[in-house]
């Protein structure tokens, strides 16, 4: 194991130190003409408490863009429906790695995907909900990251 390991968890679990840092990162993204002291002071976090998390925190699709993603999908067994999933990943610059897929077993069939993420246009989240609003595409799963 690493001597600093990440870890997910969701925002609403973070300190409030970490929600405020995170809060100046974004309002510097957004408002170039802020400084980091108008920032933190905007904010309400000293600037040694900003310095000290702001590479800490990062979303999650912020972390994973340019990584090898695993995606489970399960599928209805029907004509054109892997093609569609096929076409939205395309439509957002995954890079498809490896795919396999199962047989169909009651009507449904698995297929795990390995993505690279470099080129992905927007967000995974993003391209996640597109996949899940696919005709047909019963379950969208992120498996693994790496």
């Amino acid at each position: 194991m690493s001597d600093d390991p990440f870890y997910l968890i969701r925002y609403s679990h973070l300190p409030d130190v970490i929600k405020r840092t995170i809060q100046v990162v974004e309002l510097l993204k957004r408002e170039p003409r802020f400084s980091v002291s108008d920032a933190v002071r905007k904010v309400g976090i000293s600037r040694s408490a900003y310095y000290k998390y702001k590479d800490a925190a990062k979303p999650f699709h912020a972390a994973m863009q340019g990584q090898i993603v695993t995606l489970a999908l399960t599928l209805q067994h029907q004509p054109g429906i892997l093609s569609e999933v096929l076409n939205t990943l395309a439509t957002q610059k995954a890079n498809i790695l490896t795919i396999n897929q199962s047989l169909p077993l009651q009507g449904n069939a698995t297929v795990i995907l390995s993505l690279e993420t470099r080129n992905l246009r927007g967000e995974l989240e993003e391209t996640l909900q597109l996949l899940r609003s696919v005709n047909g595409v019963l379950q969208v799963l992120l498996v693994g990251q790496g």
